[in-house]
């Protein structure tokens, strides 16, 4: 009995040193962040479980509800469909006011929740923000102009901010959830972010083709944060929290080593989402100053003939003659912001469900329901 002791003993050993030596390592400290601090899985409420820098706000204003305020009622499809999808939150803004509001699992107006991958799409506003203030020429400016180490890539030479927001970066890199040694789970545990980034390969010409890959949104982070020379979260204070009033701070996700998580990570309140879908709606404007350049977000919200569901990191719906025109952030987990410009509408829904149906381009259907329901 001993020996087989030793033996097991030696065997997981060796195991837990390969995974060590494979470079995996990561997923040790994914399993200790997890059983201490939380779910097993990536969630909505993994504000405390990173290092994270915060979002500070500045003068804060509340929505101001409707004489409708929650008198309407939900459809059994919606409610069957939110309690399906492990809802957390829902509210619709409608006419620059708020119009209803619920919350589940625990949280209120005061929750901070992690928006995923809508960040990207936050980072094609600052990436507007970042050519209004003279640090960008265009989003058409080589990558290789704030990381040299690009020009000696013979794909990496032609990498432009519009490929990354576009995801035609041309990257070696498989967009996988699913099981802990992708490098989508590596990301977001890794202790250092841009060795991992800057470690991934351009495998074939940027602009040839569309292919979702999470790392070029945090090498567009990367760059924003260079050449602004401002963390990420300060910059978003200073170009979005503080000028919209934001009614709490929010919180930005970062690595081991500072840098934040670009890709996803932004923690915020349901009602301060809701005001970024708002600015977009609004062509940038907000309460009379144009904090983003109107034929920029113009720009941001067309689709590309590679995709024509997805412009600068922000998707759009199919328009015919049946269905509204929208647009929408999206994140991991069911996390929109949905603009619906004809209806002056802003809807904003989180929730905990990992397997939403989508369509053939990769949109969620629940999208299509959230408009066809509370329009």
């Amino acid at each position: 009995m001993k020996k087989i002791l030793i033996s097991i003993s030696l065997g997981i050993s060796s195991i837990i040193a390969l995974i060590y030596l494979s470079g995996y390592g990561y997923i040790f400290k994914a399993i200790g962040i997890n059983l201490k601090k939380g779910p097993l899985t990536p969630s909505i409420d993994d504000g405390k479980k990173f290092p994270f820098r915060k979002i500070p706000n500045s003068q804060p204003k509340v929505w101001k509800k409707s004489r409708d305020y929650n008198k309407q009622q939900l459809s059994k499809r919606l409610t069957d469909e939110l309690k399906k999808t492990r809802a957390s939150s829902l509210l619709i803004i409608k006419n620059n006011e708020l119009l209803y509001e619920k919350y589940w699992k625990d949280h209120q107006p005061s929750s901070l929740m992690n928006s995923f991958s809508m960040t990207k799409g936050f980072l094609a506003i600052l990436t507007g923000c970042a050519i209004d203030d003279g640090y960008l020429e265009s989003e058409d400016q080589l990558i290789s102009t704030v990381f040299p180490q690009y020009k000696k890539s013979k794909y990496g030479k032609h990498l432009t901010f519009r490929h990354l927001m576009t995801m035609q970066g041309g990257f070696d890199w498989d967009e996988e959830y699913r099981h802990p040694f992708a490098e989508n789970s590596k990301q977001y545990f890794v202790a250092d972010l841009a060795k991992q980034t800057f470690d991934i390969e351009i495998k074939e010409m940027p602009g040839q083709k569309y292919e979702y890959q999470s790392v070029s949104a945090q090498l567009l982070g990367m760059a924003l944060s260079k050449i602004t020379g401002k963390h990420l979260s300060d910059y978003i204070s200073e170009k979005i929290w503080k000028p919209l009033g934001m009614e709490f701070p929010g919180k930005w996700s970062t690595d081991e080593k500072g840098m934040e998580k670009a890709f996803c990570c932004v923690h915020a309140t349901a009602r301060d989402f809701a005001k970024i879908g708002q600015l977009i709606l609004q062509s940038g404007m907000w309460e009379g100053k144009q904090l983003i350049n109107a034929e920029y977000c113009k720009r941001m919200l067309k689709p590309t003939p590679e995709n024509d569901a997805f412009c600068y990191t922000i998707w759009t719906g199919e328009k015919n003659h049946q269905e509204k025109q929208c647009w929408f952030f999206y994140g991991f987990l069911g996390q929109f912001i949905i603009m619906i410009p004809e209806k002056n509408m802003v809807i904003v829904k989180t929730g905990l469900y990992n397997k939403l149906e989508v369509d053939q381009k990769k949109r969620p259907l629940q999208v299509k329901i959230l408009i066809d329901e509370l329009i």
